[in-house]
């Protein structure tokens, strides 16, 4: 198995340096993903500058959070579902609605659940969602802008989630925590054992 390094500001190539950087300032430290995304400065600039305009987005912060965690559970990334669960609580998601996108399970808000559902349409039909799906995503209150953001979030959580499983990216050491720990339905029966 190829092992891809976790870079730090000292191993980084130069085009990644300034990045990490600016995560390190972002966060506090310096995520894993993004020192394994270092590897490729572009594949890191591109990361950074998709996840800072979806910030800026149409959706508020706890939508963004539902459309990132959708895809995150979709795409079975163990790394990024946690973290998500960090970040849902701390916009201010309600707990049902977190328990929810982690089991797959309707969330007990419609206009929520009407978000989740859109979002991985899109995904599972690779863009094909058809307008049936545009049409109801707009009646639940959503808007034509709030399809392309969506669109941004996937291409966002495109390129964490298949680095993760590509290079298995360590999970950071708060991912320890119980409550944000999460085994993808792939892994569950090893888990188990």
């Amino acid at each position: 198995m190829t092992k891809f390094t976790v870079h730090t500001l000292e191993s980084a190539p130069e085009g990644a340096k300034p990045q990490l950087e600016a995560s390190k300032k972002a966060w506090g430290f310096i995520p894993t993903l993004h020192g394994i995304l270092a590897e490729s400065p572009a594949a890191l600039a591109g990361y950074n500058t998709l996840y800072h305009l979806v910030s800026k987005s149409s959706l508020s912060a706890i939508e963004q959070q539902v459309v990132y965690q959708t895809i995150n559970v979709f795409h079975e990334c163990e790394y990024c579902t946690a973290g998500h669960t960090y970040l849902s609580r701390a916009a201010g998601m309600p707990e049902p609605v977190i328990a929810a996108l982690r089991n797959e399970s309707a969330i007990p808000d419609s206009r929520l659940e009407a978000l989740s559902v859109f979002a991985k349409r899109v995904v599972v039909e690779r863009g094909f969602a058809g307008d049936a799906a545009v049409d109801a995503f707009i009646a639940a209150g959503f808007t034509r802008e709030n399809v392309l953001d969506v669109v941004t979030i996937i291409a966002t959580k495109t390129i964490s989630n298949y680095t993760n499983h590509l290079t298995h990216t360590p999970k950071e050491s708060f991912i320890a925590d119980p409550s944000l720990n999460w085994v993808a339905p792939r892994n569950r029966l090893q888990a188990a054992a």
